[in-house]
């Protein structure tokens, strides 16, 4: 495993994070495919013994029980101190109000069984919230203990800054990360909000980094219960197959020259792009060992070209 540090925080975090949504009650119907405490143990124990310490997940991901499981499998397996854990906010009454974060951090803390978070990341951009309010609620944590460092998820680049420089102007905490969606067919973030981030030395630590395994297999489609019910990844990349089929395929002529799996080849891509930590989501432990396979994988710059050069312009899907 390779390590790296979130942004200016200090924290020392893996240069992969296991995304946690796949983990919780079924029963939530937030998605069908989610597996249960003891299948969500097996995935965590395996991601701890390949190095990977760095886990994400959210208020809302399974009405809360994938901060359950979460919390329950670190306990029983490593001291805290050893981990890094993130969660969000904003999916939850009153989004990223003053009276919201307060009330949604306590949630949070209870369902993983910790007294702290590492990383706290607002979901998404509040268009109804005033930046000051939540950057000075979000600051309150941090002062507190309850959060040592604050990152932001999919939003359009000003946001982002606006939100920045409220914090800088007042002496609050800035966000040391930023959770954006990032993958090969999906680089509308490179425009600004990218730039911004590296100007700021913000991680990034993209979400969907295989396009929901569209970047990870040759086919478009799997025969799979996430593939088949998975109306949210639908939505964000059926629409483009046309044109982006084109750029699977040639992530997969790459790993067929570098004797490496698509989601190797994929995963060095983002790290030829200067990605700290993408998140990746596992239902089997053999795609954990498949992603640390991406370390061993050295994309040239050429390579990498041949990946980009067949992308062509798409919606913003993510920051609305």
């Amino acid at each position: 495993m390779e390590y790296t540090k979130l942004g200016n925080s200090g924290i020392t975090i893996p240069r992969l994070c296991l995304g946690c949504m796949s983990f919780g009650d079924p029963a939530s119907k937030m998605h069908a495919w989610t597996l249960n405490p003891d299948q969500s143990e097996e995935i965590i124990k395996h991601a701890l013994d390949l190095g990977i310490n760095f886990f994400d997940t959210a208020n809302t991901y399974s009405a809360g029980t994938s901060e359950e499981y979460l919390g329950r499998a670190l306990k029983r397996n490593i001291a805290r101190d050893k981990v890094v854990i993130a969660s969000k906010v904003y999916f939850n009454e009153g989004n990223l109000s003053a009276t919201a974060i307060a009330r949604e951090i306590e949630g949070t803390l209870k369902r993983l069984g910790t007294d702290y978070l590492d990383l706290y990341i607002i979901h998404r951009f509040d268009y109804n919230t005033p930046i000051e309010e939540t950057m000075e609620a979000l600051n309150k944590l941090v002062v507190a203990g309850k959060v040592r460092a604050l990152g932001a998820s999919a939003m359009y680049g000003y946001q982002f800054y606006n939100m920045q420089l409220a914090a800088r102007d007042n002496g609050w905490a800035q966000f040391v990360s930023m959770q954006n969606h990032y993958n090969p067919l999906y680089r509308e973030d490179e425009r600004e909000l990218i730039p911004i981030c590296k100007q700021m030395n913000v991680a990034l630590t993209p979400y969907s980094p295989l396009a929901a395994g569209r970047c990870a297999r040759p086919d478009w489609d799997a025969n799979t219960m996430r593939s088949k019910t998975d109306k949210v990844a639908h939505g964000k990349y059926d629409s483009t197959e046309d044109t982006d089929i084109a750029i699977a395929r040639r992530i997969h002529e790459l790993a067929e020259k570098h004797s490496a799996s698509m989601t190797q080849i994929t995963l060095a891509w983002h790290f030829a792009k200067g990605i700290s930590s993408p998140i990746i989501g596992a239902t089997k432990t053999k795609y954990l060992d498949d992603a640390v396979g991406a370390f061993d994988v050295k994309l040239s710059a050429e390579d990498v070209t041949y990946i980009e050069e067949k992308y062509v312009a798409h919606k913003v899907m993510g920051a609305r």
